[in-house]
């Protein structure tokens, strides 16, 4: 009986690329984010962070990819508009009464430079906080002049070269008052996280009614560039139903990463940290990074489109 010749692989044949080779190499990515560089747009990327419904992972969201995009080589500004201040605490900054915070900037006390803080995460990454003086803050902006532009008044080129960030990111409250439209007048992009649930799209109508208002009346330059599905289980039926409904619905807005449903996401922020430095070999910290890079390259196809 004839045996099979045995013949030596070329390295092409013996590096196949299978599934666990790719986590591995995302995983990588994340332990050693000088081995990766991200694009730097040609101009400043504005972005708010927007889903009245709460829940959907939009501070998570907005930290986390602000945290990717900084760890990997651009300067990043966040801009906690919430009066809770999660975003503030997941990026180690204080924000306890009394430290300068968006409440004084949006009041005019404050420029944006002087309430701006390091995080504790990269120096690449700055934060301006919100404290619990924020909570009254739509009530103080109601007898204010141009009220819906104040956080636009403070984002001047001037303020924003002084920080000189390639994004900015605007963490909006889940509410559709006045902060959010101060977010969105002062952005020209908003991002919108969908989670991988039956209500997913409950609210979603009114958020891009609002939108479409702004653009009208306020900032014709506003659009909806991207949309980030969150909190996604593969053991779930539902949550493909969700995944192609919305990509039926929004076609190329909707970014291919998906981001799962993680513990390590949700522990993260205890720690004042992002998942991306509390567990970097997570799935949740590779997925935001991976959305992070496709949010960066977009970007810059678009530009040079």
């Amino acid at each position: 009986m004839l045996r099979p010749t045995t013949q030596q692989q070329t390295p092409e044949e013996s590096a196949v690329w299978t599934p666990i080779a790719e986590e591995a190499e995302r995983a990588t990515r994340v332990l050693h984010p000088h081995s990766l560089r991200l694009p730097r747009p040609t101009r400043r990327r504005v972005l708010t962070v927007a889903n009245q419904k709460g829940g959907v992972g939009k501070t998570t969201t907005t930290v986390n990819l602000a945290a990717g995009l900084a760890l990997h080589g651009l300067k990043v500004l966040v801009i906690d508009l919430d009066p809770q201040g999660n975003a503030s605490t997941a990026l180690g900054v204080d924000h306890r009464s009394g430290t300068p915070s968006v409440y004084e900037v949006l009041i005019g006390e404050l420029s944006l430079g002087e309430a701006a803080a390091v995080s504790t995460q990269t120096p690449n990454l700055l934060c301006v906080p919100a404290t619990i003086d924020l909570a009254g803050a739509e009530i103080e902006l109601v007898s204010m002049v141009a009220r819906e532009s104040r956080l636009k008044e403070a984002l001047t080129s001037e303020a924003l070269d002084q920080l000189n960030p390639d994004y900015v990111f605007i963490d909006c409250p889940p509410s559709l008052g006045l902060l959010t439209v101060n977010a969105m007048v002062a952005a020209q992009e908003v991002l919108i996280p969908i989670q991988c649930e039956y209500y997913a799209l409950e609210g979603l109508s009114q958020l891009l009614r609002n939108i479409e208002l702004v653009q009208s009346h306020l900032n014709p330059v506003l659009n909806v560039s991207t949309i980030l599905l969150t909190m996604y289980d593969g053991r779930t039926k539902l949550a493909d139903q969700v995944t192609s409904e919305v990509r039926g619905h929004f076609g190329d807005l909707v970014l291919r990463t998906v981001i799962p449903r993680s513990v390590k996401v949700s522990e993260a922020p205890g720690y004042g940290q992002t998942v991306l430095t509390y567990d970097p070999g997570s799935r949740g910290a590779m997925s935001y990074l991976d959305a992070a890079r496709e949010l960066a390259e977009r970007g810059a196809q678009e530009e040079m489109s």
